[in-house]
């Protein structure tokens, strides 16, 4: 007797479900694979262009020329790529780190991190919703790319956040347009002070400048090397400690959504509305911090570690390469350049105040 499991209807339908993910799989899976390929090519791989922002590029071009004419059948496996395999990677991303990285930072460093991270995050809301007058979704997730970690931040946000394709493209651009910016203007500011002398800032120093405040992994590679091995090294300590925040900022922006829901939600109970719905907990968040607690415990054999990190940078693509494919340029042009500036400002922000206490802190702790 066959269990429930394994029984034909069973298996029908798996086979079936999966005939319906292959050709929007496939599609993503293209777009990806030559992302992949890009990314390597060094007059992109040295600008701190990633994968991840090649890809979500190509899926635009893709998603506004032929891919209408593919939507029916395609759509059901860019779905698939744009929720359970982002989260998947989102989890996965916790290979890259470990948690003994935060004792290579210090107190100082892990300080930093979490100030630039708070402090930038909380100027976004204010100033996109009060000044810019941004749709509540917008703010959120420009504000998390700026933040914490760019691109992989906007599509972890995505789903606590419920924002809009449209939404996670413009946040994206945001990331590519400043982050790209960053690459160039921060080894020039490096070397004008050297050369005028102005600040005593070692090349460790700049290196934590430098994975305090720019936004993507690949970005702050390319502007630690741009000074030396010993700058990067510490640039990338810095940006992946910023990066494991990215499961508690995720916890604490549930909670808080879920609370000024219910607060919306009780002044509306008077009137007759439906209540809010309850916090949404982020389960890959918490995914990622076991993962990553995982490797820090050095029992996962390399070529394993190995793997999961290229496996984990497939499906993160995958994801960008299907939001690229369902979004539409005119929505994000519909959103004019009230978010550009809001980024200009955030940007301008953690490279002063960013500077301030990269240099100010460490003397207190």
């Amino acid at each position: 007797m066959s269990t429930p499991a394994l029984s034909p209807s069973f298996l029908s339908r798996s086979g079936q479900q999966l005939l319906q993910w292959l050709p929007g799989l496939l599609l993503c899976g293209a777009i990806a694979a030559v992302a992949l390929w890009a990314a390597t090519l060094p007059a992109l791989a040295e600008r701190g262009l990633s994968a991840l922002t090649l890809a979500i590029v190509l899926g635009l071009v893709v998603g506004n020329t032929v891919y209408p004419r593919l939507a029916a059948p395609c759509a059901s496996g860019v779905g698939l790529s744009k929720a359970k395999l982002l989260r998947t990677g989102i989890v996965l991303y916790g290979l890259r780190l470990t948690f003994q990285d935060i004792g290579q930072l210090g107190w100082a460093g892990i300080a930093i991190d979490a100030l630039v991270l708070g402090s930038t995050f909380l100027l976004a809301q204010w100033l996109g919703q009060r000044v810019f007058q941004l749709d509540p979704r917008t703010t959120l997730l420009v504000g998390a790319g700026s933040s914490i970690c760019g691109a992989a931040a906007v599509l972890a946000t995505e789903p606590v956040a419920k924002g809009r394709a449209s939404d996670v493209a413009v946040a994206v651009a945001t990331v590519v347009v400043f982050g790209t910016v960053a690459t160039f203007l921060y080894p020039a500011l490096f070397a004008w002070n050297a050369a005028h002398g102005w600040l005593d800032v070692s090349a460790q120093q700049y290196g934590l400048y430098v994975g305090s405040t720019v936004h993507e992994v690949a970005q702050v590679v390319a502007a630690g090397e741009a000074v030396g091995r010993e700058a990067a090294d510490m640039a990338v300590i810095a940006k992946m400690v910023r990066v494991m925040m990215l499961a508690p900022f995720l916890l604490i922006l549930s909670w808080w959504l879920a609370r000024s829901e219910r607060q919306t939600g009780e002044g509306q109970a008077d009137s007759g509305h439906a209540t809010p719905s309850p916090i949404s907990i982020p389960w890959f968040a918490l995914g990622f911090v076991l993962v990553a607690g995982i490797h820090s415990l050095d029992i996962l054999p390399a070529p394993l570690v190995a793997v999961g990190v290229q496996l984990d940078t497939l499906l993160l693509t995958l994801a960008m390469a299907a939001l690229g494919l369902t979004t539409h340029i005119a929505a994000v042009r519909a959103a004019g350049t009230k978010p550009l500036l809001l980024a200009l400002v955030l940007f301008g922000w953690m490279l002063g105040a960013g500077l301030l206490l990269n240099l100010w802190l460490p003397q207190w702790l």
